[in-house]
């Protein structure tokens, strides 16, 4: 047990503003991809002040190939008899009903755990989540960067099966309570983001296709999206809020991704794009939907392509790096105020 430290040190009152209860949640998956699939979830229910309700774990079978085994451990044989998403669907939606949805770099959780749900033609009952990255930046905690082995070591949480769905949901509910209580002391208000619910199907001939993917030539590609959905599926379309950090210039090779670097995508991402571009959102970044003198960075796994953003990239000589490098910066972003 960590001891409360926070509560002894403010009689300041509860921010009424809190929310009511969270669902500390973690997830593992077969990849990172559009199409990938949960493998097994974990929910800690804790009350408004961050006191631990009650936990629950499940197996998920992905009915396809559980992707990694050695990082999360799950064999095919051992997710053979596991129950499918929509077996659990409705257990799961019982622990996250009318919770904020926590975890640890909560936009990708989230996305995978709304796909689950759109798949099974039902609706995740969240509407807002948290992500202790974000709360751990504006608790100003001094982590050597933003992995949750780091924000457990600093409260001291010892993690026991690391990349197992129950154990991460235990060392981040842990240290969940004490970052909580601690923004309450200083009245901080928590990084609350809106969850959307995605429609993946369609619903009908007719239904608006918003988002729709399509082939070279404008044509689906065999009814199908690059990301292995329908190519009639739609989801809602949303406006990102202006990034609130200046843009400190150009990326320089070697160094980290600094809040207010202005990043633009190019051609195919093997993570789905809204998910990459909200993982560059979270972390500080600008996401430019066009690409000039002022951007950044480009992010392209073709470089050598003749999209209008490449060949800017290069008139402009805007630093161009692909996904992987991308998703291995985005893992320490430098605070605007870092010189």
């Amino acid at each position: 047990m960590l001891e409360d430290l926070t509560t002894a040190a403010s009689p300041a009152p509860w921010p009424a503003a809190y929310p009511q209860g969270y669902a500390v949640v973690d997830v593992e998956t077969t990849g990172l991809a559009r199409d990938d699939r949960i493998i097994s979830a974990a929910v800690y229910r804790l009350d408004a002040r961050g006191e631990v309700e009650d936990h629950w774990y499940t197996m998920v079978n992905p009915e396809r190939d559980p992707g990694p085994v050695w990082i999360h451990g799950l064999t095919t044989e051992a997710l053979e008899g596991a129950p499918l998403f929509q077996d659990i669907a409705e257990e799961f939606s019982d622990r996250l009903a009318d919770r904020v949805l926590v975890a640890h770099n909560a936009v990708f959780d989230w996305s995978m755990i709304a796909r689950e749900y759109a798949r099974a033609e039902r609706e995740a009952p969240v509407r807002q989540r948290l992500c202790t990255i974000a709360l751990s930046k504006e608790l100003g905690l001094p982590l050597p960067n933003h992995k949750l082995e780091s924000l457990a070591a600093h409260f001291g949480v010892v993690q026991q099966r690391a990349h197992h769905a129950l154990d991460d949901a235990r060392v981040l509910a842990e240290a969940f309570r004490p970052s909580l209580r601690a923004a309450a002391r200083d009245g901080i208000r928590l990084p609350l983001l809106e969850c959307r619910p995605l429609k993946e199907w369609s619903e009908s001939p007719a239904a608006p296709r918003i988002g729709r993917q399509s082939g070279p030539s404008g044509q689906s590609s065999g009814g199908y999206s690059s990301g292995g959905y329908p190519s009639g599926s739609w989801r809602p379309s949303r406006k990102r809020p202006a990034c609130p950090y200046p843009n400190p210039g150009r990326y320089e090779a070697d160094k980290p991704l600094k809040q207010g670097m202005r990043v633009a995508f190019s051609g195919d991402t093997s993570v789905d794009r809204e998910l990459l571009e909200d993982r560059a959102v979270e972390a500080g970044l600008h996401v430019a939907t066009s690409l000039s003198r002022l951007t950044s960075l480009l992010v392209t796994n073709d470089p050598d392509s003749s999209t209008s953003k490449v060949v800017k990239a290069k008139q402009f000589g805007t630093p161009v790096i692909d996904e992987a490098a991308f998703g291995q910066l985005l893992r320490d972003v430098a605070p605007a105020s870092e010189k």
